[in-house]
């Protein structure tokens, strides 16, 4: 006999397979990301539809099948119809989901990811947001996810000397995880100039300051960098979890 577990999970993504399967990948709260088949679910009549759809949080209930964790039974907890109506709202929605699916790998239940998830997708639920807060939503994810799978940059002192960052002239490598002085930046220029706004977004940020967040004026230029800087820190850390997943 089979022992049914059940929980609550996001549904991040799906994978068609055979003629009417599904995988879906999902992050839960008690058993971290999960990816769990859902039989005949492409069919019209699947019991299983109502709970399933991408960007919802569902009560799910599956066993362990031999080849693959079977899903038996959905229940949809919430659709986050207010995110649904705004397409720049579900590109971040997708940016948020497509990010954990690539940094998190494995089965490992983690509260504090979970409870960051369910902040992001609550703020990006709300009515009346403006562009730049959406933006400022993946941003909180990104870089609180990071810290939560040990990643956190070093954003006080020097990633190569340790020395104290002034605000004078600042750089900033992913390879060495954060901030580098200048004179350090003279041996190694790999790194690329960071302004001090911008650390100071991203400070507040890790130290999950959100109601400061929304009272900063956000120029056009600090959004390009610190678009810049979360996409090659990025692509820094993903090449070390496919490393390391892959060994």
């Amino acid at each position: 006999m089979f022992t049914h577990y059940r929980t609550e999970g996001f549904i991040l993504k799906k994978v068609d397979r055979g003629e009417a399967d599904r995988i879906f990948t999902t992050y839960t709260k008690d058993f971290g990301k999960l990816d769990l088949l859902a039989k005949a679910e492409r069919k019209i009549k699947s019991k299983l539809r109502g709970g399933l759809e991408t960007l919802c949080l569902s009560e799910i209930e599956f066993i362990q099948g031999k080849a693959h964790k079977t899903l038996t039974d959905t229940i949809l907890i919430e659709n986050f119809l207010n995110l649904k109506k705004d397409l720049k709202k579900i590109r971040i929605a997708h940016q948020i989901t497509e990010t954990l699916d690539v940094l998190v790998k494995g089965q490992e239940p983690d509260e504090k990811i979970w409870r960051l998830l369910k902040i992001s997708f609550s703020k990006l639920n709300t009515n009346n947001l403006n562009p730049i807060t959406y933006k400022l939503i993946y941003y909180y994810f990104f870089w609180n996810l990071l810290s939560f799978l040990g990643y956190e940059p070093e954003l006080y002192r020097c990633s190569f000397c340790q020395k104290k960052i002034t605000p004078e002239k600042i750089y900033f490598n992913p390879r060495e995880g954060g901030t580098v002085c200048q004179a350090c930046f003279q041996k190694d220029k790999s790194s690329k100039t960071i302004s001090p706004e911008v650390i100071k977004i991203l400070r507040l940020i890790l130290k999950k300051e959100w109601g400061t967040l929304l009272k900063l004026k956000f120029e056009a230029k600090y959004l390009k960098e610190l678009f810049l800087i979360s996409k090659s820190y990025f692509s820094s850390i993903a090449d070390e979890v496919k490393t390391l997943s892959s060994k």
